[in-house]
């Protein structure tokens, strides 16, 4: 009640300052200040127990940050909220849900892929944005040196270059058919690398977590595919205690599936469903989504693996 509460708060006053004069100062004025309470305000979601509710209730705040930013379109408080919250609505609870309707409504999966990069791309674009007021002609550069380019950003940057690089790899993910999309790929790689060499510990190991997968699709890189994810394995439990779900699953369904290791496969989902999610509140409902994934992977384990071939036996 009283997330719905401030929800209704914030919306009124929105009406009431939108219905300001144009040019006004103190319009300007109070809506940077909704837009810096808007903006701080994600532990409000991150804590809760109830994804569904959330689900409900996130595309009510994306709408008011669009709102927002229609106002005043180089918040940067607001630009990096945009950014991170289309992204992680996208992925848990929009992807998420086309992967567990493949086998039972392929069309309504399809329909919902569409929309999950549909998320994803105005979710970079915010991100972009947000790194473009910082740094500007930033988007030229990265599209014609990506490594040269991120050699700019400091250690205050990471944020952006976190849920730009989550949302544009997400969304190449997502873009099997779009080659435009995928030769993307350099621009993402550099700014994770970029924010990994800035600031390695941020948010507990996100970096290394989300970089668990893309080493699996990295060119050119010393040693094996897996032995990198691996090490960002270790890392990123390092950092986090060991209390997130996060990069148990992104090790079984990158590297132990690819390599149809089931014993590892499983033991690590069990891992993440062994984590309690009240042991680090503003990591619950993270860790719900992935719990979530976790146990239907687990659920697809005939799917997803190939059943051992029983020995031969020995010739008479």
């Amino acid at each position: 009640m009283r997330h719905l509460k401030q929800n209704l708060w914030l919306s009124g006053l929105l009406a009431v300052v939108l219905a300001a004069g144009n040019g006004c100062s103190v319009k300007k004025l109070a809506i940077n200040k909704l837009g810096d309470a808007l903006a701080g305000g994600g532990t409000t979601f991150s804590s809760d127990d109830d994804p569904e509710l959330v689900k409900s209730a996130i595309p009510f705040s994306l709408k008011l940050i669009e709102s927002l930013l229609a106002q005043s379109p180089e918040h940067e408080g607001l630009l990096l909220a945009a950014a991170s919250g289309f992204t992680q609505y996208s992925y848990a609870f929009i992807q998420q849900e086309a992967d567990e309707l493949e086998e039972e409504d392929l069309t309504r999966s399809r329909e919902l892929k569409v929309r999950t990069r549909k998320l994803y791309r105005r979710a970079r674009d915010y991100g972009l944005r947000g790194l473009e007021v910082r740094h500007e002609g930033i988007t030229a550069a990265l599209k014609a040196n990506p490594k040269q380019a991120v050699l700019v950003f400091t250690k205050k940057d990471v944020p952006y270059l976190y849920w730009t690089a989550a949302s544009w790899g997400s969304l190449i993910s997502q873009s099997k058919d779009e080659p435009d999309v995928i030769a993307q790929q350099p621009i993402v790689e550099a700014l994770l690398d970029r924010a990994l060499a800035l600031d390695e510990t941020y948010e507990a190991g996100a970096l290394h977590a989300a970089l668990i997968s893309y080493e699996l699709s990295r060119q050119g890189a010393k040693g094996t595919p897996a032995d990198r994810a691996r090490e960002h394995f270790t890392r990123a439990i390092e950092l986090s205690g060991g209390l997130q779900a996060g990069p148990y699953v992104s090790l079984a369904e990158g590297v132990s599936l690819q390599e149809q290791n089931a014993k590892e496969f499983k033991s690590l989902l069990e891992k993440a469903l062994a984590i309690n999610v009240d042991a680090r509140p503003e990591w619950r409902l993270a860790n719900l989504v992935m719990q979530r994934r976790a146990q239907w992977l687990l659920g697809r384990m005939d799917d997803l693996f190939i059943p051992e071939l029983p020995p031969l036996e020995p010739k008479p």
